[in-house]
């Protein structure tokens, strides 16, 4: 399963949204902007922004995860929210020749699929390998005759070879990203992956975000999560049904 970590985040991130948010509704100086703002002051002033929609001051609060355990697929679809900054494993440059794997919880549970599953993950391996060493022996040659050394031209040759091998990885293959968001852009991803009809994957991914998120600002992020944990549901006849379910894990882990 995947591994979540929280790197880095604005220093008192609910104090510089608070900060602010102060500016807009004051005449203060940027010298006096955080003065006399206590984790109290702090927490209503982010209390009240919830309350008014009031959502630019938040983007100045910023959170870096770490990622891991997460397979290709997760990728494309976490990079579909733009307000966001990634920094991803490269199959360009990161040889793949025994590459770790995702499975599904579904396959997992049924031993005839992950019979499957396995024997589809070892034969990719092998014809990664195979393609890999086949153009790996062609670029050699070729760097070789342009004059470049024996282990120059070992290194170049790997490393062009393997810019092709890896079109036949699976989607299942193993990725690890560091991901940048401010908290406004957080607060739309939670609403949209921490729904039930989110892919179960970053589904997970979301809900140890939210928990890291939650330990570094409570306030800010007290109401983040699926759209049914505080109101309705925004899915028609494609909701899950659990609503009420979703919202009591959500009050459990906002600490309610």
């Amino acid at each position: 399963m995947a591994n979540v970590c929280l790197l880095a985040h604005t220093p008192a991130p609910e104090k510089t949204v608070a900060a602010a948010a102060r500016l807009c509704y004051s005449p203060a100086s940027i010298g006096d902007l955080t003065q006399s703002i206590t984790e109290e002051k702090a927490a209503g002033f982010v209390e009240m922004l919830a309350e008014i929609g009031h959502e630019s001051p938040i983007e100045h609060a910023s959170f870096t995860f770490g990622i891991e355990g997460v397979s290709r697929s997760l990728l494309a679809q976490i990079t579909r929210h733009r307000l966001a900054s990634f920094s991803v494993q490269s199959q360009r440059y990161v040889k793949e020749g025994v590459f770790s794997f995702v499975i599904p919880p579904e396959i997992e549970q049924e031993p005839a699929a992950r019979e499957v599953f396995l024997e589809a993950m070892k034969n990719d391996a092998a014809q990664y390998n195979q393609l890999a060493d086949i153009l790996q022996a062609k670029h050699k040659a070729a760097f070789l005759a342009r004059g470049q050394d024996e282990k120059t031209a070992a290194r170049n040759a790997e490393k062009k070879a393997i810019e092709d091998a890896r079109f036949v990885l699976p989607n299942a293959c193993e990725t690890k990203m560091v991901v940048t968001m401010n908290a406004r852009s957080l607060l739309n991803f939670f609403r949209h992956r921490c729904c039930n009809r989110a892919q179960w994957e970053i589904r997970d991914v979301a809900e140890q975000m939210l928990r890291l998120c939650l330990e570094a600002a409570p306030h800010l992020f007290a109401h983040a999560g699926p759209p049914c944990a505080d109101g309705g549901c925004p899915e028609g006849k494609m909701s899950c049904g659990e609503m009420a379910a979703v919202r009591r894990r959500y009050q459990s882990l906002r600490g309610r």
